[in-house]
């Protein structure tokens, strides 16, 4: 005699044999699949995560993911290439992945309010670019500076107050509003007007923004990577330009000739995928790795 089970039991039997089922396909068999095929030479570097090994064959990081060069303090180190600045926690952190979300239009400093508590203090996107340019062109000998900078390294940004609402009327007041006093104005007057520096409660949002180009050259001499931060902050890459300008400091603090060190830039350099897509960028982690090898680290010579 057949027993028939009810029909919730049938129900249940059946989604325990699917559980079963889907659990050796996708928790048992995909996993182990994807795995084999990641041994497949060609991929078992990337499956493994690009892993890059010091001269001793210590792990000293991912070629997917840039490091810092720097020291304890967080100052650059000379002997070393730099990579492109990073927004993902204090630089280069993979578990604070991300960018500083500022755009073109940020402009204005937020200055810290000497009657609030807390520290307030905030640069814009422009200021973070013209003291990056300023640093990078110091460090390499060159020219840093940078259209719409101020010499002192703040966005050369101007308050303009007009004698009627909607920037109508004759100018009465010209605010630099990214020098807070007691510093000098980059310019000294705007349409006959007196510019003055910014006090650190003063409030500009009524004036009309006035960005000044100045004298910079149209094309910097310190390139754009080396002064913004990429999308995901772990960008390992810059671009050759970056690269070559800094290959005489490498190779002086290395005590190096510059055509050895611009060799290897070149070996490290990357052209455009499948020969149209991006740019050519060059890997800073293996660059430096690779400088290692060739010539004892600056900052362990003598040690």
């Amino acid at each position: 005699m057949l027993i028939r089970l009810p029909s919730w039991a049938r129900h249940h039997l059946a989604a325990l044999r699917a559980l079963l089922v889907f659990t050796v396909l996708c928790g048992l068999a995909y996993p182990f699949a994807v795995l084999a095929i990641a041994q497949i030479p060609g991929l078992h570097g990337r499956a493994e995560g690009s892993l890059v090994h010091a001269a001793d064959g210590t792990v000293v990081g991912s070629s997917l993911i840039g490091q810092l060069a720097a020291d304890a303090d967080g100052n650059p180190l000379p002997g070393y290439f730099q990579p492109r600045p990073s927004a993902a926690g204090d630089g280069y952190d993979p578990t604070s992945t991300s960018a500083s979300n500022l755009g073109p239009e940020d402009i204005v400093d937020t200055p810290d309010d000497p009657a609030t508590p807390d520290d307030e203090s905030r640069q814009s996107l422009l200021t973070q670019v013209c003291a990056r340019g300023l640093a990078v062109g110091e460090a390499n000998g060159v020219d840093g500076s940078r259209p719409y900078c101020a010499p002192s390294g703040v966005g050369a940004v101007l308050a303009v107050f007009h004698a009627e609402p909607s920037y109508q009327g004759a100018v009465t007041k010209v605010v630099s509003v990214n020098e807070i006093c007691p510093a000098t104005p980059f310019l000294a007057d705007y349409e006959g007007v007196a510019v003055t520096c910014r006090e650190p409660a003063q409030d500009v949002a009524a004036g009309q923004l006035v960005p000044v180009r100045g004298d910079a050259p149209d094309e910097p001499a310190v390139p754009a990577d080396a002064v913004t931060a990429s999308g995901s902050g772990l960008d390992p890459g810059i671009s050759p330009a970056y690269a070559r300008l800094q290959v005489d400091r490498v190779a002086r603090e290395r005590g190096l000739d510059p055509a050895v060190v611009a060799d290897l830039v070149d070996e490290h350099t990357t052209g455009r995928a499948l020969g149209f897509l991006g740019e050519p960028t060059v890997n800073v982690v293996r660059l430096n790795l690779a400088l290692d090898k060739l010539t004892e680290p600056p900052a362990a010579a003598g040690n």
